[in-house]
């Protein structure tokens, strides 16, 4: 009697999830729908430039740099060639660092000040509020009237300045944001899957919720600042790892607009290898997890409507995905042999493929324009089948890692900005095996995932043994996915 309520209750809270993660596609799809409407209206207009030479605003660069040593030098020496008048051009190097990385901003600094450019170093031994502290307490200094951000990792192009400045024509515009392209997307499998993901945000999530008139977010760098703006909104605050997304969402429910330009891109590194991925992630995860907590009651009480409210929620919780993802992972498995005890006929769930195919097109979608706007139809095709499940894999493999950094962020737990390491890796034959910052040992965590390998593993023996194959692909996937990311942060933690 007792195996029977069992089974109701793993298969229910299982199909609840599917239910959760299919409506999650849906909403995806939505944006998708919304992103090829704006498209096709061309819903903003190119205006020429705002100002002329003699008008132009004074602008301050924020670089906010924390132990770079492989990438702040090329980052200043990019910085100071923008293109535009040396006279209204501010660049602040905010150096929290505490290696030889101060030594090297000093230097450059240094080395361009005496060319005449404009350009201070502000060093802080203390790192007060991590990142948000070091762009708060750069702006009481700063000169100019809109502020533009870059993290040590980027190389914007020279006239990204005159690209983004015309839109604040709009008083009501608070920020530019840029789209991020990959100076190492082709690196490795583990570039090319970032690059497939960040591809949907920096497109169909983007562009579609600007095109849907839905709150949208800046991106910490690659992006302008309206001076105002910033102040208006309560400036920078530090009770997130996501100060970004936290500040984006005060600025746009005190009715200021933020401008999303996909054609202008910010080149930028990916990290890597896993240890720095899961170190972005975590940070990611868990800062949109505190947001959603800190920010969605503010957002169901505004005056926003309905459709606002929704997509704001929904993509104030979309790192919490994970959890649910984790969740119908582990699940699965009882599921499976817990399906003959109640007699569920497993094609009702085909319904739920639904989901798999909207966020399929809409990945497919997002790198044809983008990535593989120059590929021919056919291999677009190709790199897709190719890359889509393997992506679901490496998603479903860092659900632990990511659903630990959602629930530390919904509970409130506090936790240091810890940066994601990058090496100069521009091209593949360019190595990451310089030295790491930290530690390398091995984490409870990372036991767990090789643990989970094996129980997915013990999972599509035992369904070939029992004749269930219901579940095969899928647990091959999670065996795969569990695999991969427990194998290779042993593998690059060996060169810490």
């Amino acid at each position: 009697m007792l195996l029977p309520i069992i089974a109701y209750l793993v298969i229910g809270l299982y199909t609840l999830a599917l239910a959760y993660i299919t409506f999650y596609c849906l909403i995806q799809f939505h944006l998708l729908l919304k992103y090829n409407k704006g498209r096709k209206e061309e819903a903003l207009s190119k205006d020429g430039l705002l100002y002329s030479g003699e008008s132009l605003p004074l602008i301050t660069i924020q670089l906010p740099v924390f132990n770079e040593r492989f990438v702040v030098e090329r980052l200043i020496d990019n910085i100071v060639t923008m293109d535009y008048p040396a006279d209204k051009l501010e660049i602040q190097v905010l150096d929290d660092s505490t290696d030889d990385t101060t030594e090297v901003c000093k230097r450059k600094v240094e080395e361009y000040k005496s060319k005449g450019i404009d350009i201070v170093y502000i060093h802080r031994t203390n790192r007060e509020g991590f990142k948000a502290g070091a762009l708060r307490d750069g702006l009481k200094v700063a000169k100019g009237e809109f502020i533009a951000i870059f993290d040590a990792d980027f190389l914007p192009h020279k006239d990204f300045l005159l690209k983004t400045v015309p839109y604040f024509k709009d008083t009501q515009v608070g920020v530019v944001q840029t789209r991020w392209e990959h100076i190492n997307g082709d690196y490795s499998l583990i570039t090319r899957l970032q690059a497939f993901q960040l591809n949907v945000h920096f497109s169909i999530e983007q562009y579609g919720r600007q095109a849907g008139n839905y709150l949208l977010q800046f991106n910490g760098t690659a992006g302008v600042w309206r001076r105002h703006t910033i102040l208006d909104a309560g400036g920078w605050e530090a009770d997130t790892l996501t100060e970004d997304l936290d500040l984006s969402y005060r600025a746009q429910l005190k009715g200021w607009k933020i401008v999303y330009r996909q054609d202008i891109a910010s080149p930028a590194e990916l990290p890597v290898e896993m240890n720095g991925l899961k170190s972005q992630q975590f940070r990611w995860m868990k800062g949109g997890a505190e947001n959603a907590r800190k920010l969605i009651p503010a957002v169901l009480k505004s005056n926003l409507p309905f459709a606002q409210k929704l997509h704001a929620t929904t993509h104030l919780l979309s790192s919490s995905i994970f959890l649910v993802v984790f969740a119908l992972a582990v699940l699965s498995v009882p599921t499976l042999f817990l399906i003959s005890t109640i007699e569920l006929d497993m094609r009702i769930y085909w319904i739920f493929m639904l989901g798999m195919l909207t966020v399929g097109w809409v990945y497919f979608v997002a790198n044809s324009d983008t990535s593989w706007i120059n590929e021919p139809p056919l291999k677009r095709v190709v790199t897709f089948i190719f890359l889509f499940p393997l992506f679901l894999s490496l998603s479903m493999g860092l659900s632990l890692h990511n659903s630990i950094a959602v629930l530390q962020g919904l509970r409130g737990k506090k936790s240091a900005f810890v940066r994601t390491p990058k090496f100069n890796i521009q091209q593949v034959q360019d190595t990451f095996k310089k030295g790491f910052y930290g530690s390398g040992s091995i984490s409870g965590p990372t036991i767990i995932e090789g643990l989970l390998a094996l129980y997915f593993l013990s999972a599509v023996v035992m369904g070939i043994a029992l004749g269930k194959t219901s579940f095969l692909i899928y647990h091959i996937m999670l065996m795969i996915g569990f695999g991969s990311i427990f194998y290779y942060t042993i593998r690059h933690l060996s060169h810490r």
